[in-house]
């Protein structure tokens, strides 16, 4: 391992693959970590390998600083140093390819899916409004961040319009998820790079490739004429209309396919926020039933338990996580979903919650604050309720809370009396 490349320390090796090695770097000029692809030209006498991998080189070399978009890996700087051939991007720590989610035994939730591929389509129509196509878009080629963000990565084949270095014979991307115009060397558009965003997201959602064949001839052969199986016979809980989205982008023809990135975006986001209101009236008619069995809310009508749970949100937390801070002020109040919590004042425990009780009702008085720090005894879910909306609810219901409201001051008071035992 080489102590420096070009301008760059070397930390460590953080990955091998058969164009390079990839090194970890610290650039200090900008304060941020870098990651150095160095490029194989060691071929073993090769000469039609080494001209592929300088090639390589030269193409992603040629789009320094020329696609800086969010989801796109940016590349910061080329060189050569001692015939090393070398490029420096961003290093994402803790990231992984999309490759780890096309196994059937971990694939990702649906609306994950979808989000991912959203942000993939809007990247590579930036890369294309730029000239750039990339040509080898595969789940390997797309990193997922520790926060779910999306990293486009490896431009080493890219076609660049008006530039004749990326044009690059004899290697013409990863045959799975290759266009049918792509697969007979036809002329490429845009429209190629969303065949394989189709293909990948595809895999994504079954576990499995479009084709599959025993050799390369029988695959290349079904990506140009056969229909792969329906999404729904691999994985039945897909909409139907997210089948069809996928359906139009590994469409044989370019042309019935979307027009664009955008277009394609546009397509997952219409699905995205059906699946999303489908998702919220489910998870909204559980919360319902939920609320329902709790004892704070059996006087309470079915009309004003929805407008609770309009005026609210549900949180959760792990054991030992602070809900509330004495001291503090805010407008929100508490209901105990799950779980139980403990009382605290001044660092000391005076008092326990169980499931079903509620506190933080200073928050309905303006201007009050905390007088106790509630904190999760263990995993718990609670039900933030804003005292602002909540002035926006019927009367009724406002009434239903105060009385409930009462009555557990009412109970706490009595509780307090007990404990402290007769007057000595």
């Amino acid at each position: 391992m080489p102590d420096k490349i070009g301008k760059y320390v070397v930390v460590r090796e953080v990955g091998r693959g058969s164009t390079g090695i990839v090194y970890l770097s610290h650039d200090a000029y900008y304060g941020r970590d870098v990651a150095i692809k160095v490029y194989n030209m060691d071929t073993g006498g090769d000469e039609e390998r080494a001209r592929i991998a300088r090639k390589m080189f030269l193409s992603e070399a040629h789009l320094v600083g020329m696609l800086q978009h969010p989801h796109i890996l940016p590349i910061y700087d080329a060189g050569e140093e001692n015939g090393h051939c070398y490029i420096v991007t961003e290093h994402v720590h803790g990231a992984r390819t999309l490759a780890a989610y096309c196994r059937p035994d971990n694939l990702l939730r649906i609306d994950d899916t979808v989000e991912i591929m959203f942000k993939c389509a809007k990247a590579l129509h930036y890369a294309h409004s730029r000239g750039v196509i990339h040509r080898d878009i595969k789940p390997s080629n797309i990193m997922l961040t520790q926060d779910s963000d999306v990293r486009i990565i490896d431009f080493g084949i890219a076609l660049v319009s008006d530039s004749d270095i990326s044009r690059i014979e004899g290697i013409a991307g990863s045959p799975s998820y290759m266009s049918p115009e792509q697969v007979q060397s036809l002329e490429l558009t845009n429209r190629s790079d969303l065949y394989s965003l189709g293909a990948v997201m595809y895999e994504l959602l079954t576990g499995s490739r479009p084709f599959r064949a025993g050799n390369l001839q029988k695959l290349l052969h079904q990506i140009v004429y056969a229909t792969p199986p329906p999404i729904h016979t691999l994985r039945k809980d897909v909409p139907e209309e997210l089948e069809t989205v996928v359906a139009a982008a590994l469409q044989k023809e370019p042309e019935k396919r979307c027009k664009s990135g955008l277009d394609f975006a546009a397509e997952l986001t219409r699905v995205h926020q059906r699946l999303r209101e489908a998702n919220s009236r489910i998870d909204r008619q559980e919360q319902f039933g939920v609320l329902r069995r709790l004892k704070f809310f059996h006087e309470f009508s079915h009309a004003e338990i929805w407008e609770v749970l309009r005026a609210s949100n549900w949180q959760d937390y792990g054991p030992g996580e602070e809900i509330v801070k004495e001291g503090e002020m805010d407008d929100r109040f508490y209901i105990l979903v799950t779980g139980g919590c403990v009382v605290e004042r001044h660092g000391k425990s005076i008092g326990a919650l169980d499931t079903g009780d509620c506190f933080g009702e200073a928050s309905y008085v303006p201007g009050a604050k905390r007088t106790a720090t509630i904190r999760a005894g263990g995993a718990v879910t609670v039900l933030k309720v804003s005292s602002t909306l909540l002035e926006q609810v019927s009367a009724s219901c406002q009434l239903r809370f105060n009385r409930v409201f009462l009555s557990s001051l009412i109970g706490r008071l009595q509780s307090a009396e007990r404990n402290r035992g007769p007057a000595s």
